[in-house]
C-alpha cells in the first residue's frame, strides 16, 4: 500500500521521547469531562499526558488507515479551542484494521503514547497517539471538521527553532510557535484534517507511492518546476509529502512541474521517510506540466567532453541497459570520457565472491553501440569482495568509459585493489605510478566505502588526470524534520576524511606540475556549498564547476522536495583559467517518476 512505513520499532517509546523533557509523566486516569484532544496534544511536541490513560475522548473520524504496520484512524474535535499551538486531531493506533468509518462520531479510551517512527536512535520527532484503544461509535454520517488550508500565507518563512542546548539540541520541550516556524506550524496541525490546493509537484512519484508538493510556488523555484536547495540556512518551508489512503493503483504518476489541481485533503501525519505528510483521503487531479528530458550539446572537435553518471546499482540482470545507452548517446551526446558510478559485479547482489564486472560494463557498451554511439573502451579496478560498501554482494565500483577515436588512455601497470597510486615527475611533467590506480585504499577513510579510481588520459597530445569518486553516502544523517535542530549530519565525518584524501592527492599532482589538468568528479554525496566541497577544493586546488551555473540550475538529484547537488565535477586551475569551460547538469532522471537512475548525469566541456 502507499507508504514505506517503518516497522513499529521499539514499541511506543514514551520514555525515550520524554527523557529530553523535564516534565513528569502522569499515571492517574484522566476523565472525559476535563480531557479533550487539544489537552492531549498540548503546546509542545510531546503530550503532557504521555503515559496516561484517558477516558471517553470525543471526536469525528477524519481518516482511516487499513494497511501497513501503523493501522488506525484519525479523530478530530469539531469544537476547537482558541490556542493555535494545540492540535485538535490525534491518531488512534489500533494495530489491526479499524472498525470505524470517516464521519463516525466516536469516544476513545486508551493510553496516550509518543511513537517515534524509525526508533528513538533516528532522531525523528514523535507522533502523539492513543494506543490500546476501546472505541465506541456514537453516530455515523457526521460532517467531517473543515480542513485547515495550508498555503503560502500560512507557512512561516523560518524553518525551525534552534534546539534546547540543555536537551542535546532537541526541540521537543520548546513551546510551539506556529506563527514563527514552519515545523512548529506543521506540528500544531498533527493529526488534523488539512488541505492544499493547486499544489505544484516538486518531487516525482516514487516507487513507494508518494510525492512532494510545495505550497510556496515562488520559493527557490527553478524553471523546470522544482524547488532548489541552496544552503543549510535557507530551508524550503513550503515542501510537504503527499501519500494516499486510497488504492495504490489510483495514485498519480507525477513528474516535477506537474500540479495536483483542486483540493488534496486528509490528516496530517509524520513518518520516518520525510516527516510531515498529508495522507490524502481526497487527491487533487493531476495536470501535466509537460516536462521533457534534457539534451546537452555535442562537444566541438577541439573540446574534451567529460561526464559523470551514477547508473544506480547496474548489473547484467537489469532492464535499463538500452535506456542508459540511449541516454549516453542521445542526451549526453557521447562524451569522450564517462565516469560511471555504481557498476556492480557480474551477478549483482548475489554474494558469492564474484568481483569481476566485465559483463556489466560490456553490456552497457553494447547498448551504447546499439543506440548509435561509439564503441567505448574501459578501465577499472575490481574491489576486494564486500569491502567497498553499497548493496551487499554487489561490489559497486567506478569505471572509466572512453572513446578511443577521440581520447587515449595511458596504461601503466602496478595498480590494484589494495595498492596505492602515487605521483612522480618525468621530464618535468607529472605522471601516475600506475594507471589506472586507486587512492590509498588501505586508509580508514575508505573503510566499507568506494575507493577513488585515477586514470591518465591524453586528448590532442595533452594529458588530463581524472579521478572518479563515489564518496560516503548521507545515510545515517538526521532528517530535516528531526527533533534535533539543526539536525546532526553524522555521515560527514567519514566523507570529510575522504575529501581530504582526494585533495591531498590532487595537491601531489599540482606540486609536481603546477599547470596539470586535473578533474575530480563523481557522486560526492554532498552539496556544492558543503564543507565536503570546501575540503575538496582546498586552497584553490580544485573548483566545483557546477558553480558556473546560475543558482537556480544547480541540482543533480531530487530528494524530499529539494532539488540538490550530489554529483560534481571539480577542475584544477589550469582548466578553470582557460575560461572556456562549459558545464551542464543534464536532467534526465531526478525529476521523473519513470527514472532509470536517481541521479542526473553531468557533462563538462573544455579545450585542454
Amino acid at each position: 500500500m502507499p507508504s514505506k512505513s517503518s516497522a513499529r520499532l521499539a514499541a511506543l517509546t514514551v520514555a525515550a521521547v520524554c527523557s529530553t523533557l523535564s516534565g513528569v509523566v502522569l499515571i492517574t486516569p484522566a476523565h472525559a469531562d476535563t480531557v479533550r484532544i487539544h489537552d492531549i496534544q498540548g503546546t509542545t511536541r510531546v503530550s503532557p499526558l504521555a503515559g496516561q490513560k484517558v477516558t471517553d475522548v470525543a471526536g469525528i473520524v477524519t481518516g482511516v488507515r487499513t494497511y501497513g504496520s501503523s493501522k488506525g484512524f484519525w479523530v478530530q474535535d469539531p469544537d476547537p479551542d482558541d490556542n493555535p499551538a494545540t492540535s485538535e486531531g490525534v491518531f488512534v493506533f489500533t494495530s489491526s484494521a479499524p472498525k470505524v468509518a470517516v464521519g463516525d462520531s466516536v469516544t476513545v479510551t486508551g493510553t496516550v503514547s509518543e511513537y517515534v517512527p524509525g526508533g528513538a536512535s533516528s532522531g525523528n520527532q514523535s507522533v502523539t497517539e492513543i494506543t490500546k484503544p476501546t472505541v465506541t461509535v456514537v453516530s455515523s454520517g457526521n460532517a467531517v471538521p473543515a480542513p485547515t488550508v495550508i498555503d503560502a500565507g500560512s507557512v512561516p518563512a523560518e524553518y525551525a527553532p534552534s534546539g534546547d542546548a540543555a536537551a542535546n539540541g532537541s526541540v521537543n520541550g520548546l513551546p510551539l510557535e506556529p506563527s514563527a516556524y514552519a515545523l512548529d506550524y506543521y506540528e500544531s496541525l498533527e493529526g488534523m484534517n488539512v488541505q492544499v490546493a493547486d499544489a505544484r509537484v516538486v518531487t516525482a512519484t516514487d516507487p513507494y507511492t508518494e510525492l512532494w508538493v510545495t505550497v510556496k510556488p515562488h520559493e527557490h523555484a527553478n524553471r523546470r518546476g522544482g524547488t532548489v536547495y541552496g544552503s543549510y540556512g535557507s530551508q524550503n518551508t513550503g515542501r510537504l509529502q503527499i501519500q494516499s489512503l486510497g488504492a495504490t493503483a489510483d495514485f498519480p504518476a507525477a513528474n516535477v512541474g506537474d500540479t495536483l489541481t483542486g483540493a488534496t485533503t486528509g490528516p496530517m501525519d509524520y513518518n520516518q521517510f520525510g516527516g510531515y505528510t498529508l495522507v490524502a483521503g481526497k487527491l487533487g487531479t493531476l495536470k501535466s506540466g509537460g516536462l521533457q528530458r534534457e539534451t546537452t550539446r555535442k562537444q566541438a572537435r577541439g573540446e574534451l567532453a567529460v561526464a559523470t553518471y551514477n547508473v544506480e546499482n547496474l548489473d547484467p540482470s537489469d532492464t535499463t541497459f538500452a535506456a542508459h545507452g540511449s541516454a549516453i548517446v542521445n542526451n549526453l551526446k557521447s562524451p569522450d570520457i564517462v565516469s560511471l558510478e555504481e557498476i556492480q559485479d557480474n551477478n549483482g547482489a548475489k554474494d558469492d565472491g564474484t568481483v569481476d564486472a566485465s559483463q556489466t560494463v560490456n553490456k552497457l557498451i553494447d547498448a551504447i553501440v546499439a543506440a548509435g554511439g561509439p564503441k567505448y573502451d574501459w578501465r577499472s579496478i575490481d574491489p576486494v569482495n564486500d569491502q567497498d560498501g553499497g548493496q551487499p554482494g554487489g561490489n559497486i565500483r567506478q569505471v572509466f568509459l572512453f572513446n578511443p577515436e577521440r581520447v587515449s588512455f595511458t596504461d601503466r601497470p602496478g595498480g590494484g585493489s589494495t595498492t596505492a597510486v602515487d605521483v612522480t615527475r618525468v621530464h618535468g611533467q607529472a605522471e601516475l605510478t600506475a594507471s589506472p590506480g586507486r587512492i590509498d585504499p588501505a586508509s580508514d577513510a575508505w573503510k566499507s566505502s568506494r575507493k577513488p579510481l585515477v586514470g591518465e588520459f591524453v586528448f590532442r597530445g595533452r594529458t588530463v588526470f581524472v579521478i572518479a569518486n563515489h564518496l560516503n553516502s548521507k545515510g545515517g544523517d538526521q532528517g530535516l524534520t528531526a527533533q534535533y535542530q539543526p539536525p546532526v549530519r553524522s555521515s560527514e565525518t567519514q566523507r570529510h576524511l575522504q575529501a581530504t584524501e582526494v585533495n591531498t592527492f590532487v595537491k601531489k599532482i599540482l606540486d609536481t606540475q603546477k599547470n596539470a589538468r586535473v578533474i575530480a568528479l563523481g557522486d560526492m554525496n554532498d552539496f556544492e556549498f558543503s564543507d565536503t566541497a570546501k575540503i575538496l577544493e582546498g586552497d584553490g586546488d580544485l573548483w566545483s564547476a557546477i558553480k558556473s551555473l546560475p543558482k537556480s540550475e544547480r541540482y543533480t538529484y531530487d530528494y524530499q522536495g529539494n532539488s540538490q547537488v550530489l554529483d560534481q565535477i571539480l577542475v584544477s586551475p589550469a582548466i578553470r583559467r582557460g575560461c572556456d569551460l562549459d558545464y551542464d547538469s543534464v536532467h534526465i532522471n531526478s525529476e521523473f517518476h519513470d527514472q532509470i537512475s536517481d541521479h542526473d548525469p553531468q557533462v563538462l566541456r573544455f579545450r585542454p
